[in-house]
């Protein structure tokens, strides 16, 4: 451990900061400052006469972003953002203030205890978002439909065959209740409805522009080629994960995304429980909702042969085997009769084993 290190606990909040600054000789330095940038640069210009060797940070990643470790990366800091879930924490411990918080980071960073969360670049925060709000629009519109349906069954209108389908939408056009508060009620539904379907139609644009710009464009078109993952679904597991290479084992990446089962062992005792769930959820949604496409049998539609078209041999071969396995994986689970959910949870995790290695060839074949 360097003896020269100064270590600085961030507790951070939308207007304040209350810092913790551990010094090598150890004492504490505590105080709580506003969250403005010209305070910030005050403090760090007082942090570099003082400290008589490095200095690293930390702060918990939370609603406030990463606009604090760019811009104490900027002045030339190193700053860790802090993924709160795994930070250790006493049983006994009762009180909790910004002041013990942020000593607690200070003396955790020293010891080695932390946990860091890679920090996305602007543009791949922006792009990220993009994605996210398209999830926020998707669940805006599921729940307009919930709205819509449910309080026509009240009036007892019931549509006997698929929901949403086209003849479904020609029917809703066509119906006109008898009382005028109904009828003001349906149209508002409609309109918030349709308000919805549009919303999600423009993001849906707008990520399918990026999707075909560097560096988006080709570890999408790769991951394209998988059966269950089209355009949206790539975009959102490439900008919520940024660069699969980061991962040295597809294990690694499987426990980042909580894929892999919890686990409570001791001594010869050995058990296990549901997946941990742990990371980033939005990937993990997903990649579940990939996981039930390979349920059917595997063979290549006309949509999946028009993704890939001019990709990779060896992505392809990779995409192919994939299917094969994880379909008949499937089968042979539910046979032995697991649970659909729990066979389909598998075959996720599974999955990302085959992403990973789609994502990582080229480096792989550059170190053999």
């Amino acid at each position: 451990m360097d003896e020269g290190t100064t270590y600085v606990g961030l507790d951070v909040h939308k207007r304040t900061i209350a810092v913790a600054v551990r010094f090598p000789d150890g004492g504490f330095d505590e105080r709580t400052i506003p969250h403005e940038k010209r305070a910030v640069n005050r403090l760090v210009r007082k942090w570099k006469r003082e400290a008589p060797g490095s200095i690293r940070c930390a702060y918990e990643a939370g609603p406030c972003g990463y606009g604090l470790q760019r811009d104490l990366a900027e002045q030339g800091l190193d700053c860790q953002v802090i993924a709160p879930s795994l930070i250790p924490r006493k049983p006994g411990e009762r009180i909790k203030t910004d002041r013990r918080d942020a000593r607690k980071l200070a003396e955790l960073l020293e010891g080695g205890l932390l946990t860091e969360v890679h920090p996305p670049t602007e543009e791949d925060e922006a792009v990220r978002d993009l994605c996210r709000a398209r999830e926020d629009a998707k669940e805006d519109e599921v729940r307009a439909r919930h709205r819509l349906g449910k309080f026509l069954l009240r009036r007892g209108l019931r549509w006997g065959k698929k929901n949403w389908t086209v003849a479904h939408r020609q029917w809703l056009r066509g119906l006109r209740l008898e009382h005028p508060a109904d009828q003001a009620i349906f149209e508002a539904y409609c309109i918030a409805l349709d308000q919805a379907t549009e919303r999600v139609r423009l993001i849906e644009l707008a990520m399918t522009d990026w999707a075909v710009q560097e560096p988006y464009a080709t570890p999408v078109s790769w991951l394209r080629c998988f059966h269950g993952i089209d355009t949206v679904t790539a975009m959102t597991l490439v900008t919520e994960l940024h660069d699969f290479r980061r991962f040295r084992r597809p294990r690694e990446l499987m426990s980042y995304l909580g894929l892999i089962p919890s686990e409570h062992s001791s001594g010869g005792h050995t058990q296990r429980g549901g997946i941990t769930k742990t990371g980033n959820g939005h990937a993990r949604r997903v990649l579940i909702e990939c996981a039930w496409h390979y349920r059917h049998p595997a063979k290549v539609s006309r949509a999946l042969q028009k993704r890939r078209a001019g990709q990779p041999a060896r992505v392809i071969a990779i995409a192919d085997k994939a299917h094969r396995r994880l379909s008949g994986r499937y089968r042979r689970m539910t046979s032995r009769g697991k649970e659909h959910n729990k066979v389909v949870v598998a075959i996720a995790r599974e999955l990302v084993g085959f992403l990973w290695a789609t994502l990582t060839v080229e480096e792989r074949v550059a170190q053999v």
